[in-house]
């Protein structure tokens, strides 16, 4: 194998809120650390923004949605320009891409597998946009060997971090559960910010809840939570992965009209919701196999206050409650130098998947290159 170098790696990430592309340069060693250089957050133009919204909402031809594949590549090249122009051109850039669907269950048809996963943002408009290497399409290997694509960034969790559970709060809300007991395994324990965010812009024109100032001022319907906790997906047994294709806009739409009257106590349920199906997936699926000391929360989800003083509310006192702000890992940033790390192993064919997370069959190289 080719001997391992330091590496200078721009990588970027959009996840399932839409908020902005994480883009972060970093420096990824030969043992696999990553130290960061810089992030910034690029925002869509918000008629990108809109068009990538109403694919989730299944509102777009298959024109609009070969252009905005285009479209969203240039983004993320765009958003990749702002750092090398600053500190020059990178070793190469690893993309995550924008998801804007993903099937991870196991239907067949006629013994054909209709597991799939369809990340936009073309990997060709940025190598040619920026003049760099990239590396994007992470998920498909991983689904073509049985497994659910996702998540991917406990190959990371494992590398950077001991006997915790990471959990990270995005749209969707995953756990990676490091432990010397027993094999890294991880999954999504389900919605993050999706319905908070969903619901701010519907009752109070914002895109998020800065701070969880809204969900401070309401109180919690504790019929409604009951309600929503008895989702089917709680329930399921990892692995498991989820998105906006379970939490679209019909099913909150859905839930809605059994919500309380009060838009404040609205956001202050879902909140709650968020944080106690974390606890409770820790409770059936993490503490029957292994004990956790500390859980290291890091997204969107862990600069809210109220989520989490809720989460602190729920974790069994022993429990030590941190971010990644703790180890040196910006919380924003951290999906982002995570697939830094997934490029460099694609780089030197390093396999990249933890198969105790995602459900494949083996250990694989994910990720294609463009030029």
């Amino acid at each position: 194998m080719e001997e391992l170098k330091e590496k200078k790696v721009l990588g970027l990430m959009s996840g399932t809120s839409c908020d902005s592309i994480d883009a972060c340069l970093c420096k990824v060693l030969p043992d696999l650390s990553c130290e960061y250089i810089k992030g910034i957050n690029y925002k869509y133009p918000d008629f990108i923004r809109d068009k990538i919204f109403q694919t989730f909402n299944n509102e777009i031809s298959l024109k609009e949605l070969c252009e905005l594949n285009f479209l969203v590549g240039e983004c993320f090249a765009n958003a990749s320009n702002v750092l090398i122009e600053e500190f020059g051109k990178p070793d190469f850039i690893s993309s995550h891409g924008q998801t804007i669907y993903h099937n991870p269950v196991g239907e067949t048809i006629e013994d054909y597998s209709l597991k799939s996963t369809l990340q936009i943002g073309s990997g060709s408009v940025i190598a040619k946009k920026t003049g760099c290497t990239v590396y994007s399409n992470f998920r498909e290997g991983d689904i073509a060997l049985g497994g659910q694509g996702a998540p991917l960034v406990c190959f990371a969790d494992e590398l950077w971090f001991k006997n915790s559970a990471v959990q990270n709060i995005g749209g969707i809300s995953n756990v990676t559960v490091v432990s010397d007991n027993c094999e890294t395994f991880g999954f999504d324990t389900g919605c993050g910010n999706i319905m908070i965010d969903y619901c701010m812009k519907k009752f109070f024109d914002k895109p998020f809840d800065k701070d969880g100032e809204i969900a401070q001022n309401g109180n919690i319907n504790e019929p409604w939570l009951n309600l929503l906790l008895e989702d089917e997906y709680y329930l399921a047994e990892p692995p498991k992965t989820t998105g906006r294709e379970y939490f679209s806009k019909n099913y909150i739409e859905n839930i809605l009209k059994f919500a309380p009257e009060k838009p404040e106590d609205i956001i202050a349920t879902l909140t709650t919701l968020t944080a106690k199906t974390i606890y409770q997936a820790y409770e059936r699926f993490i503490f029957p196999k292994t004990s956790v000391n500390q859980v290291i929360v890091g997204g969107g989800g862990a600069y809210n206050k109220f989520l989490m003083g809720m989460l602190r509310k729920y974790l069994p006192k022993h429990i030590e409650l941190r971010t990644h702000e703790d180890f040196g890992i910006s919380n924003n940033f951290k999906e982002a130098m995570a697939f830094a790390l997934l490029g460099y192993c694609r780089h030197y064919n390093i396999p990249n998947n933890v198969p105790s997370c995602t459900g494949a069959s083996k250990r694989t190289v994910l990720g294609a290159e463009y030029i």
